[in-house]
């Protein structure tokens, strides 16, 4: 698919030469990044509002999802892979288009404004999904092009969310145990795959000679934008959010409560958890492409869902840090 890279490419050229961007630039892409959202989504769901916290989450799996399905449809570069003219001020592995910032961005800092309902917090969300974009552009590894897509595209996923997410919700809450197990499971197993059908379509891609010569120059990681590893990432934690939530609301849910050193208690006990799972478990499990690769990549992200929807709120209640002494968790709407 042709893009305007001419343009696009100008465009980054005339906000490079503004050098002191660089460090608002770096901090604004990295609040669109998945190690601000996997720190960021268990702050807002321990200690501040439960039901936004899962809105965030889903949202964010859903669309990061979606966003490696239309890269492999698309096969767009990245602007450093293009022109070594460009000063490569971070590396991709992905395709370009369409932006998977500016898209989760835009779903995510859109449901935090839709859920608060209040005019200066959806200013300041459109504030930061447009500088988080721009800071893609900046650090050359989108085209201008690949940011509005990616904002389109996180728009549709926020209105689509906002119109279903309560009927769904009440739809679940009406199945059975098994139907709802069976279901934690369906969804991401369709969206893995829709993305294994898009990669065994691109088994004989090849990446042009100039976009790896350009991308070696830079430096960084080089291109391998055809992989299952996003998609094993984004299916595991769905499935462990889902089955997380179940496990709560089975307990009566979970809203954050109590005094603030004990909602801080609770972060930090959390937040252990989710070091031992995303750190130890890379650590001891192998990597790669492989099927024992690839399943053990599946089961690292699920567990972490898992403790972040389930067996965190679990442990905060048998520790006795949601106001009151050690019982099951109170109840209260998680969704």
């Amino acid at each position: 698919m042709d893009f305007p890279f001419g343009t696009g490419i100008e465009v980054i050229r005339a906000l490079q030469s503004v050098g002191w961007l660089e460090a608002p630039m770096r901090f604004f892409t990295f609040l669109g990044s998945e190690n601000f959202f996997l720190f960021g989504l268990p702050v807002v769901y321990w200690c501040l509002d439960a039901g936004l916290g899962m809105r965030i989450g889903f949202i964010l799996l859903f669309s990061d999802a979606f966003n490696g399905i239309f890269k492999l449809a698309l096969q767009s570069p990245r602007p450093y892979w293009v022109d070594p003219q460009v000063k490569a001020l971070a590396s991709e592995t992905t395709f370009g288009a369409p932006s998977g910032h500016a898209q989760n961005a835009t779903g995510i800092w859109g449901t935090a404004g839709a859920r608060s309902r209040s005019n200066l917090v959806w200013w300041l969300a459109g504030i930061v999904i447009f500088l988080i974009g721009l800071s893609r552009m900046y650090l050359a590894v989108h085209y201008p092009t690949d940011v509005i897509m990616g904002w389109m595209f996180g728009g549709l996923i926020v209105a689509a969310f906002i119109a279903l997410w309560e009927r769904v919700a009440a739809w679940l809450k009406q199945r059975t145990l098994v139907q709802q197990l069976l279901l934690s499971l369906a969804v991401p197993a369709f969206l893995l795959l829709c993305y294994g059908l898009m990669v065994y379509v691109l088994r004989g891609y090849a990446i042009p000679a100039d976009w790896m010569t350009n991308a070696g120059r830079a430096g960084g990681d080089l291109p391998a934008p055809v992989s299952m590893a996003g998609a094993l990432t984004d299916a595991g934690a769905m499935f462990g959010l889902a089955l997380g939530l179940i496990w709560v609301r089975r307990m009566g849910g979970y809203q954050p409560s109590g005094p603030v050193w004990k909602r801080l208690a609770c972060l930090v006990v959390g937040v252990l958890g989710v070091g031992v799972l995303y750190l130890g478990l890379k650590l001891a499990f192998p990597s790669g492409e492989s099927l024992v690769g690839a399943s053990l990549r599946f089961v690292r992200y699920a567990l972490l869902g898992l403790w972040i929807s389930g067996g965190a709120p679990w442990t905060f209640a048998q520790l006795g840090l949601l106001g009151g002494p050690a019982r099951p968790v109170p109840a209260a709407a998680a969704a």
